[in-house]
């Protein structure tokens, strides 16, 4: 083994982060493995209003703010993407899909979850090249141009609203004749003049030219008419799918939609496994319901291991 710890948190969403601070705190020898920048959707979020005492913060101020207070208290901080959790008893093998292993008593999964594609044949080949899922990471690319945003939840109709700052113009498209995000959103997508919102229809599958994004096809979901929108950017926001296949070796952790299946105490039905924030079966999918996950994930973590040394 590369390295022994009490607790490893793998992702370093608020989640993870928050585990981070409470099993520091705690005296846990803990690792946090993370793939990517700390943050999660945080970091590509432009501005957070939900968030209880830090009203209209950035993204990824929020994310840096927690990173550096979540490694104060001793937790490392380490690059690698987990392939496999092996269960040995007391004992938890993290394997990283670059070769590496970590052993601890307690494994903490806050991996979130990832953007749901369209599931065209361009999905691979055209990201990068007008094809997006983060317009806080790639919005500045599209200024003064046409821009289709998809999806009618929050992150839409949010995104749709930063996007007006470069692009000339952004069209929202969704399924329904309703949105599904809050009603201050709606205001701000209904209240911009840069944004035209296309209702009851659906996306048949992107308009390529010279390996670019030219535009996208979509379906009246009444009339089944198709019609062509020449844009220079798509941003799909459709749902998520949770991070979760490393799991998938372990009988009755996941449910059918991968999401993680915990009792009141955020463990899964292998002893030392938890689950905490969007990777956990849950209404709502939120920074501060994240948050909370992650603290009781860790002081139960503390717990399980002082039971564990009081019967060695």
């Amino acid at each position: 083994m590369d390295s022994n710890y009490d607790v490893i948190i793998i992702g370093a969403g608020p989640a993870g982060l928050t585990a981070a601070v409470y099993a520091g705190r705690a005296g846990l020898k803990t690792a946090m493995l993370e793939p990517e920048a700390p943050g999660g959707k945080m970091v590509k979020t432009d501005i957070i209003c939900n968030y209880p005492g830090v009203d209209n913060v950035t993204g990824v101020d929020l994310s840096m703010k927690m990173f550096e207070h979540s490694t104060s208290y001793g937790t490392e901080y380490l690059y690698g993407r987990v392939v496999e959790i092996v269960d040995e008893g007391d004992w938890k093998i993290v394997k990283t899909e670059d070769g590496n292993s970590y052993q601890s008593h307690v494994v903490i999964v806050a991996t979130g979850t990832n953007e749901r594609t369209l599931g065209f044949a361009g999905d691979d080949a055209l990201l990068g090249h007008g094809l997006s899922y983060c317009a806080v990471c790639d919005g500045a690319f599209f200024k003064e141009k046409h821009v289709v945003v998809i999806g009618g939840g929050n992150s839409a109709l949010e995104e749709s609203v930063y996007l007006t700052q470069f692009a000339k113009k952004v069209t929202l498209v969704i399924r329904r004749d309703v949105f599904r995000g809050d009603d201050s959103s709606q205001r701000q997508v209904l209240n911009n003049d840069k944004i035209e919102v296309l209702r009851k229809h659906v996306p048949v599958d992107y308009i390529e030219k010279d390996g670019r994004i030219a535009g996208m096809k979509f379906k009246n979901v009444d009339t089944e008419e198709v019609c062509e929108i020449d844009a220079e950017g798509v941003f799909p926001y459709i749902g998520a799918i949770p991070a979760t296949d490393f799991l998938k070796n372990h009988e009755g952790v996941l449910d059918s939609e991968g999401y993680m299946i915990v009792g009141d105490d955020l463990q899964s039905v292998v002893p030392g496994i938890y689950g905490a924030g969007d990777v956990i079966q849950k209404h709502l999918r939120q920074i501060v319901t994240a948050t909370s996950d992650g603290a009781v994930t860790a002081q139960n973590a503390f717990s399980y291991i002082q039971d564990l040394k009081s019967k060695a």
